[in-house]
């Protein structure tokens, strides 16, 4: 991924900063929309993964939708230029303002997750004079077999509407007038890397649509979310996910008619490995058995390490030395700022340039200026 120029560029930059492939994700799309195209599937991007301008622009242009998860995103996604009626907008704690913004934004649906909340959305598009578009975002007892978390379709997770709650919420949609039904929609969890889990979520998906439909609620969009994992121990022996693998087991498996429309809410899989976190070397300290290669990135601008316990690839970019065992870590005040321990890497000094890989996703969209650090700034290639 990081050829001589690029590295001597690198080391031109103050540090730390965020470094995106825009021709790896370009190459992304391109595999994953000639997938979804194959089987008339329709995608809306998360961007809770990464709303950088840059990265909006490119993936707009390939026809996406937007996925979001706030009233902010939602503003973000129309001033962007996302068609409107290719946003939806879930969660569970959707507050009255940020409904009023979906609703005077002529968004596609919102996923909605509990009795009240449709019921509130009910009462504000009565105000209104607007008729919203609702999906019920069910929870469909699956264990995505990841992170804690990151699991959102288990039973006791707070996502989603359960089964014993389906007569309830048909009967909510019923009474109310300013609420249409749009269809359903699933997300059982992030970074799932066992294929298994999507073939047991459309088996669920096809008892629950049918469901549904017995007790006359008829199911034109079917959304099925997100959460494909992506290789994050060797990013560059796999920087695509297995689209094809993914999108062949829905078809297999899903049961839709005509009518039908199927959606997905790709995030991650799309531009994790297209980032880096580009960081330089301040110190290494010797400590009782071991080394630390001391950054000047911290958790307060890659969380995942500390907030997931999630292993990020670390390169050292500009030493080919004899290989030799590091703590990496950070500069922040709190033991839990750690990239990684006993990392293998190539002899490190002060100064060296170090890339902690896979960080398109869930990396600078959640940081933060904790100890009162500068926000880190991006760069791009291509």
């Amino acid at each position: 991924m990081f050829d001589l120029k690029t590295i001597e560029w690198m080391g031109t930059l103050e540090t730390p900063f965020y470094y995106y492939d825009m021709q790896l994700l370009k190459k992304t799309l391109d595999i994953y929309t000639t997938e979804l195209n194959r089987y008339n599937y329709h995608a809306h991007y998360a961007f809770q993964a990464n709303a950088n301008d840059r990265i909006l622009e490119l993936i707009k242009s390939y026809g996406f939708g937007a996925d979001c998860v706030s009233g902010n995103e939602v503003s973000l996604a129309l001033k962007s230029g996302f068609d409107s009626s290719k946003i939806v907008y879930a969660g569970v704690g959707k507050s009255d303002k940020e409904i009023i913004t979906a609703l005077e934004g002529g968004i596609f649906s919102f996923n909605c997750e509990s009795i009240p909340e449709i019921e509130v959305i009910n009462e504000i598009a009565a105000r209104l004079g607007i008729v919203a578009s609702v999906s019920l975002r069910i929870n469909p007892d699956i264990d995505a077999h990841t992170h804690k978390y990151i699991t959102t379709g288990k039973s006791q997770n707070k996502f989603g509407i359960s089964y014993w709650m389906f007569d309830q919420v048909i009967d909510t949609l019923k009474k109310c007038n300013n609420v249409e039904f749009a269809g359903l929609h699933f997300h059982v969890g992030s970074q799932i890397t066992d294929y298994n889990v999507f073939d047991m979520l459309a088996i669920k998906v096809n008892e629950i649509v049918s469901s549904f439909e017995d007790k006359g609620m008829r199911v034109l969009n079917i959304n099925l979310g997100g959460g494909l994992g992506i290789d994050y121990s060797d990013p560059d022996a796999n920087p695509i996910p297995d689209f094809a693998s993914y999108f062949s087991i829905i078809d297999k498996k899903l049961k839709r008619d005509q009518e039908q429309i199927i959606h997905f809410e790709p995030g991650r899989a799309i531009i994790a490995q297209c980032g880096s976190l580009i960081s330089r070397v301040l110190y290494v300290k010797v400590g009782k058995g071991r080394k630390f290669a001391i950054l000047d990135a911290g958790m307060n601008d890659l969380i995942r390490p500390a907030l997931y316990q999630a292993s990020h690839k670390v390169q050292n970019l500009t030493s080919n030395g004899r290989a030799m065992r590091y703590d990496v870590v950070g500069p922040i005040c709190e033991s839990s700022d750690s990239f990684g321990k006993n990392i293998l890497l190539p002899t490190t000094k002060r100064g060296d340039i170090m890339a902690i890989r896979s960080a398109g996703a869930y990396g600078q969209v959640m940081s933060m200026k904790y100890n009162q650090k500068d926000l880190a700034p991006e760069y791009y290639s291509g």
